[in-house]
């Protein structure tokens, strides 16, 4: 399918060029100009997330995610209340969600789907998501973030002047899309279980 969308948009691309009466050269040269710029993104994101992932392995190695894993672990269990104690979930759940509020999302999806694996295994309805699955999901599609690293990171390969200004925004936007998403768990929840 995604190959179809990306066919569509290149011949969709080719007709426009044509129909404006652009050359075939103004389009080659768009087409390089697009690939440089690409590239390039993609080595400054590659250094930008090399050091936020050193960081965070610094800081896993140091026990800052476990110290941020237990000051988080009393509202892990209110949200996950059917969730056993001690059960192999919680531990992915948590360094998840930590990796989450440090902006590190390709760090977190390793843990998310490590503890999708073992929530499925306690899961009486495998062909249904459990309540605890579906929690685990919205706080992911929600994406509480405390430092949003990768957009900084592609804020500064973009030139922006100011990469961190939108810390502030990013902090109150993600916190009020995790707390509607939340409600909206608890709500369709109880309405349909």
């Amino acid at each position: 399918m995604l190959n179809f969308i990306w066919t569509f948009f290149i011949v969709l691309g080719i007709i426009c060029s044509i129909i404006m009466g652009k050359s075939g050269e103004a389009l080659t040269n768009a087409a390089i100009k697009a690939g440089q710029d690409g590239i390039e993104i993609c080595l400054t994101l590659i250094g930008v997330m090399a050091i936020w992932m050193g960081i965070l392995r610094i800081a896993e190695k140091a026990g800052l995610v476990e110290s941020l894993a237990k000051f988080i672990e009393p509202f892990i269990r209110w949200l996950f209340p059917e969730l056993p104690s001690k059960h192999p979930a919680f531990t992915p759940i948590l360094f998840n969600i930590s990796a989450n509020l440090l902006g590190l999302g390709n760090a977190a999806t390793p843990f998310g789907l490590k503890a999708m694996e073992e929530l499925q295994k306690i899961n009486n309805r495998k062909n249904t998501a459990s309540n605890s699955m579906c929690t685990l999901l919205v706080i992911n599609t929600s994406g509480l973030t405390l430092v949003p690293a990768t957009i900084i990171a592609l804020r500064s390969a973009t030139g922006s002047k100011n990469p961190a200004e939108i810390v502030g925004i990013t902090i109150i936007s993600t916190l009020t899309a995790t707390i509607v998403g939340l409600l909206a768990d608890r709500f369709l929840r109880n309405k349909f279980h």
